[in-house]
């Protein structure tokens, strides 16, 4: 999208328009005690969780333009990966109260598995990227390696976003080395609410992704039309610094992305090419759009580059490597 000046940046970071303008955050919030809902549309909460950090923590906008400015400055050099690979060890908690909640190792693997074809572009629908978009199509060379996974029984029908599941002295799980894992709980968040991560910059006790159960991995117990593991892939870009493509407002928000077109609004289901908005057409095979699992298969090279600068010196996420 366009360039904008570091001080529109910066106000467009402190003040981010929520993800789901339908629902307020205080519903949101409310959702303990509700079984598990079959969701139809794609339902997100990160960036009403960003916006909800800055509210709590105003000096977390420092962060987040220091940030930002790591990003535009970004350079390959700049980073200690070998190769050019840059691992992620991947920590799951499973939080379950049905025995279907409490979702097999080979599931999990399923999802570690997208998450390595999605973020280097050899997931087999990637062929589907229309020509417009093909030259922008991203390895963004990630590996991710599952460390270890961790389970735990409780009575909670659902979690809702106030991070709960995220310490033990709530009934939940606490964080394992944040800073050289990524942390996913897996559990019955609520709401129809698919899943939603921590972008860098947060606390760290909190820092990483949740994804209710039926919504992770290809296989086992899933739920279409969100059965391809791409909750995981969406939420996991967010920990990365990718923004949703549309810029979580009019045409006048951006992503911060160079070559991700300028959009109004999120598409759903599994939209035509072209959808035409904003005066160009969107790119709504992008992961970071809210359509059906096996309707997105793509990260774009400017994207590529913000999530590689969170890893480069001085960077948010410089620990894992």
């Amino acid at each position: 999208m366009k360039k904008l000046s570091m001080c529109i940046l910066a106000l467009g970071l402190i003040f981010a328009s929520s993800c789901e303008n339908e629902e307020n955050s205080t519903e949101l919030q409310n959702l303990e005690n509700q079984e598990e809902i079959t969701a139809t549309q794609r339902k997100c909460y990160s960036a009403e969780m960003l916006e909800k950090q800055l509210s709590e923590n105003p000096e977390m906008a420092k962060k987040l333009v220091e940030i930002e400015e790591k990003s535009r400055n970004f350079s390959e050099n700049d980073l200690k990966a070998p190769n050019g690979t840059i691992g992620i060890p991947v920590i799951v908690h499973v939080i379950y109260r049905t025995n279907r909640q409490n979702i097999s190792n080979a599931q999990i693997q399923s999802q570690i598995d997208v998450l390595n074809k999605d973020f280097t572009a050899t997931n087999s629908d990637v062929s589907q990227v229309p020509n417009e978009f093909a030259g922008r199509v991203a390895n963004a060379n990630f590996r991710f390696t599952l460390q270890q996974v961790t389970r735990k029984q409780s009575s909670r029908r659902s979690w809702g976003t106030r991070n709960r599941m995220k310490f033990a002295s709530r009934g939940g799980v606490d964080a394992i080395d944040p800073s050289r894992n990524l942390n996913i709980w897996v559990c019955n968040i609520g709401g129809g609410i698919l899943g939603y991560a921590q972008f860098p910059g947060g606390n760290p006790a909190t820092d990483g992704v949740v994804v209710s159960p039926q919504y992770f991995g290809d296989r086992g117990f899933v739920s279409a039309p969100f059965d391809e593991g791409r909750t995981a892939t969406h939420e996991v870009g967010h920990w990365l610094n990718l923004r949703h493509i549309w810029g979580d407002g009019n045409c006048s928000r951006d992503d911060f992305v160079s070559d991700t077109p300028v959009s109004s609004a999120p598409n759903y289901g599994c939209p035509r090419y072209p959808t035409v908005r904003c005066g160009s057409n969107d790119m709504t095979m992008n992961y970071m759009d809210y359509v059906d699992d096996r309707c997105m298969y793509m990260f774009s090279n400017g994207q590529k580059n913000r999530m590689r600068a969170l890893f480069s010196s001085g960077g948010a996420r410089e620990s894992f490597l």
